[in-house]
């Protein structure tokens, strides 16, 4: 048998991470300038956010000082005094720009989270949804300079801890005075983990929980993790009771023991019901959604309204890519409606192998307790060798094991 193997391109026991710890709560300069304070290039983040169209504005870092810490403040200054934009006019800004894909989604997501927060409170309409103090021009840097930020890291992953919330006192706004905590900081952060410090301050702002909504994967402890940096955003004031910083962790989690914890990671599972579709359509909307990235998708074939037969489309995704699935979901199935659900998804260490049979690819993946061969590579040994599909299987399976255990992981199938 002509059979080699290559090991894993990358190490299956660690990715980039980041870890938001929240103990004087968040906003939206606090998070920009820890992600800044723990090592991101602030000329690197200003020359991207220079695609978006508009200019009169500048930004800086400076270093101060929190509760004997030492932190980074981040200063914008603007020409244009403008404090109110519509959502629709946001939007059309940051799909102007010549910004990256991975930061216009976020971005988006995050106006998004923002404007249905705002027409829940005030039972309007969400695409009609105007910004106050949010649509200014430091608030939308501040929003898309955090989403530039984390890219800049490489960070696969957000995790926080719970999220601290002032309370007593009022907020003054453009609709006057407010309750601390503000209606909208409330709404956007339902089903999250928070606690309460006895301060009348605005210690979580709209903006930085509508970025938490937004990129944060689960909440809790800090994970299993290597710590590579670490910084401090700072917020506005000097709080005598504690530091009034937002602490940021970066490293690389450990997968092997995250997953023996049990953290897992939470996800977005949207669905819509077609009975109008064909088969051929619905296949294709299941690869689209796919390449689009999700983490999976499938069908289900039920007995619809009126007795018609008809399919549930499911699709689970990264919460920051909500808006983009369902798009492809109404654009390619015709459907009127989406629904979706935050779910918890755990998910077994594995790492990837190419194994070569009679001289052809054939890719792998490695976990604790299997090797599974991916089917296409699999299928096009056979077809090019005129072996029986399930000799090419074993075959890989077999190999992969074998190299794996030589390697350090345990074999999914005996030798």
């Amino acid at each position: 048998m002509d059979s080699s193997a290559n090991l894993p391109k990358t190490a299956a026991t660690s990715e980039k991470v980041l870890w938001l710890h929240c103990f004087s709560g968040v906003s939206g300069d606090m998070l920009f300038g820890g992600l800044v304070d723990s090592g991101v290039d602030i000329e690197q983040v200003e020359i991207e956010l220079k695609k978006l169209p508009f200019s009169g504005w500048e930004i800086s870092a400076s270093k101060v000082m929190r509760g004997g810490i030492a932190a980074t403040s981040i200063d914008i200054t603007v020409d244009d005094p403008a404090t109110m934009r519509s959502y629709a006019d946001i939007v059309n800004m940051i799909m102007a720009s010549n910004l990256s894909l991975r930061v216009k989604e976020r971005s988006l997501a995050c106006f998004r989270t923002l404007a249905e927060a705002e027409s829940a409170i005030h039972r309007s309409d969400v695409d009609s949804t105007y910004f106050h103090e949010v649509g200014g021009h430091d608030a939308i840097i501040d929003i898309v300079g955090t989403m530039v930020a984390v890219e800049l890291l490489g960070a696969e992953r957000v995790f926080s801890s719970s999220v601290a919330l002032g309370s007593g006192g009022t907020l003054a706004s453009v609709h006057g005075n407010l309750p601390n905590p503000a209606p909208a900081v409330l709404r956007l952060l339902e089903n999250v983990p928070v606690h309460w410090r006895s301060l009348p301050y605005e210690l979580t702002t709209p903006t930085g929980a509508a970025i938490l909504r937004t990129l944060v994967d689960s909440y809790g402890q800090i994970p299993p993790m290597n710590i590579a940096a670490s910084g401090y955003g700072a917020g506005d004031r000097e709080i005598e009771e504690l530091p009034n910083l937002l602490q940021v962790v970066v490293g690389e989690l450990n997968r092997e023991q995250a997953d023996t914890s049990g953290n897992g990671m939470d996800a977005m599972l949207v669905e819509t019901n077609v009975d109008d579709a064909t088969g051929e359509v619905v296949a294709w909307t299941v690869s689209s959604l796919l390449d689009a990235g999700a983490y999976d998708a499938w069908v289900t074939p039920v007995m619809a309204k009126k007795g018609r037969p008809g399919f549930v489309v499911s699709v689970l995704c990264d919460p920051t890519v909500v808006s983009s699935m369902r798009d492809i979901l109404r654009r390619e199935t015709g459907t009127l409606g989406t629904r979706g659900m935050m779910v918890h998804k755990w998910s077994s260490v594995r790492e990837e192998m190419v194994v070569t049979v009679q001289g052809l690819p054939v890719r792998t993946k490695i976990a604790s307790h299997r090797v599974k061969v991916e089917q296409s590579d699999a299928a096009k040994v056979a077809t090019e060798t005129g072996m029986p599909l399930r000799e090419v299987i074993f075959q890989a399976e077999q190999l992969a094991a074998r190299l794996a255990n030589d390697h350090g992981s345990p074999p999914s199938v005996p030798d």
